[in-house]
């Protein structure tokens, strides 16, 4: 007994695939970067990474009124954060939050690329 297939060309349409985020900004981050940057001159926060800390690296943010060649710009609810092109694989898809407590204030990454972080949290690995 033989058994016979028959192959059909089908045409699937190309949906565009939804792109993952390279930062999402919370409310908090949105209040507190529009304080910082707002101003006579403009100027936009640039985030990037650098080699230091107990784990590898650490996050860099920089005040800058340009934007280099290779950054991702990152636009939400009227608010420009730019992405170094060397640190946009470390923080592909993280979100940016800002947080006070009763001892200091400061934006914290949660980042679901960390693979390990130093007790004090100032450093990861990815």
């Amino acid at each position: 007994m033989s058994l016979a297939a028959v192959v059909r060309a089908t045409v699937v349409p190309k949906v565009p695939r939804a792109r993952k985020a390279v930062l999402t900004l919370t409310p908090s981050a949105i209040v507190r970067l529009r304080s910082l940057t707002e101003g006579p001159e403009p100027k936009v926060v640039r985030v990037g990474i650098r080699t230091k800390g107990c784990s590898g690296q650490q996050y860099d943010l920089q005040y800058t009124s340009k934007k280099e060649r290779f950054d991702e710009e990152v636009k939400q609810d009227g608010v420009t954060v730019l992405v170094d092109n060397k640190a946009l694989l470390s923080v592909l898809g993280s979100e940016m939050d800002y947080v006070e407590d009763k001892l200091s204030a400061q934006f914290v990454f949660n980042n679901p690329n960390v693979k390990e972080s130093c007790g004090c949290g100032m450093s990861f690995m990815t």
